[in-house]
């Protein structure tokens, strides 16, 4: 039975991964600011990663097997500052894993890193991050790889791609609409919908996330996605139709954001070849 250190265990991504290790057979030590209801980790620190006085040797009493790094503030607002404030938080935490002696860690990715690219996403794909959110994904990417491999020990970044899903309280367009539905409004304001994106349901990235961490044979950085790009608009009114929700898209309404691609979608190779490793396939 593995450890998994995971932090960001209440959160959107993390609350299905820890469900998806244990039903994999893993013991789940669990991180955030608050344990929220319903939590299945095996143990729970309560407490603030980012905070300069955390130490993570004095809240462990074990040395887990894998860190899986989840934890990250406001994901869905690209431009907020406390990206690129919190980054240095960030690798501190990273070096006080390894400094542990944890023999695995994994980071937390996504399609932002990479910046404006058309076409299928894989590990050679060059970054140049267009928001703060990417660009502080990228540089926590960077270092973490440098500092596993200067500590000789394995290494995941897991890039995540276009999450929708366990949709009510989330801050994606999806939980908007809901939100917007309930709230009795006809009409949602939307960008062309023209963009074609790789989504992934956050159940199968929950799976993929935990197939991943729970072998050590695939490492690097592993797109974390369905392969097959869709464009915005043809999965926002699918999501409105199985919904039943009773509002109209307003197109054109936003400007669609410079830094997006026309079609970005992940290459599944990868995390194909993982799922094999950790017998979710064959």
């Amino acid at each position: 039975m593995k450890s998994v250190l995971v932090t960001g265990a209440s959160g959107y991504i993390g609350q299905h991964v820890v469900r998806a290790l244990k039903e994999r057979g893993a013991r789940v030590i669990g991180v955030d600011r608050r344990r929220r209801a319903g939590d299945l980790s095996d143990s729970f620190v309560e407490a603030d990663l980012l905070d300069p006085a955390f130490s993570l040797a004095d809240v462990l009493t074990e040395v887990p097997d894998v860190c899986l790094h989840l934890a990250w503030r406001n994901g869905f607002d690209h431009a907020n500052t406390s990206h690129m404030l919190d980054l240095s938080a960030h690798y501190r935490f990273v070096l006080q894993v390894i400094e542990m002696g944890v023999g695995q860690v994994a980071g937390m990715g996504t399609m932002h890193e990479v910046g404006y690219w058309e076409g299928a996403i894989d590990e050679a794909t060059p970054c140049n991050p267009q928001s703060l959110y990417g660009i502080s994904k990228d540089a926590l990417r960077r270092s973490l790889m440098l500092a596993a491999e200067k500590a000789g020990i394995k290494a995941q970044w897991l890039r995540g791609f276009y999450i929708y899903g366990d949709d009510s309280s989330s801050r994606s367009i999806f939980g908007k609409l809901l939100r917007a539905d309930a709230a009795g409004e006809k009409r949602f304001p939307f960008t062309s919908g023209k963009n074609k994106y790789d989504f992934i349901d956050v159940g199968e990235l929950a799976r993929q996330i935990s197939a991943c961490v729970l072998q050590d044979e695939v490492l690097g950085t592993i797109s974390c996605c369905s392969g097959t790009p869709r464009s915005l608009a043809d999965q926002v009114e699918e999501f409105i139709a199985s919904h039943g929700l009773n509002i109209a898209l307003d197109y054109g309404a936003y400007p669609d954001r410079p830094y997006d691609s026309p079609g970005v979608w992940g290459d599944a190779s990868k995390i194909h070849a993982a799922l094999v490793a950790a017998g979710e396939v064959r």
